[in-house]
């Protein structure tokens, strides 16, 4: 089935690129959480495009646990950083990487 315009993309494997941008985006994860990750591993992502990039990464922090972020890229003629938009937290593995915002905290852009 192909995306529709502004839809999100299908869940596939996160790849080295998408393990950097969550490595870059940790400190907001955490601040955003008030807790400290020790396992912060890029499992699964998909992407929307919307005056930008937006992707939605699975991230496994431990044990079972997994959160998902919601990361906003701007379009480069914006000049503006890529940032941690929201997470949502205690999620499983299979738990699907939704479209909404739970927690967010716009001041860790970064």
């Amino acid at each position: 089935m192909p995306m529709m315009c502004g839809g999100i993309g299908a869940p596939q494997p996160a790849n080295e690129e998408i393990q950097k941008l969550v490595d870059s985006l940790k400190g907001s994860a955490e601040a955003i959480a008030g807790k400290t990750f020790d396992v912060f591993v890029a499992k699964t992502y998909s992407t929307q495009c919307v005056a930008g990039t937006i992707y939605y990464i699975k991230v496994h922090v431990g044990g079972e646990e997994h959160i998902n972020l919601r990361v906003h890229k701007p379009l480069a003629c914006t000049g503006e950083a890529t940032y941690l938009d929201s997470i949502q937290e205690y999620k499983s593995r299979d738990d699907p990487v939704v479209h909404l915002q739970v927690k967010s905290n716009y001041a860790v852009k970064q």
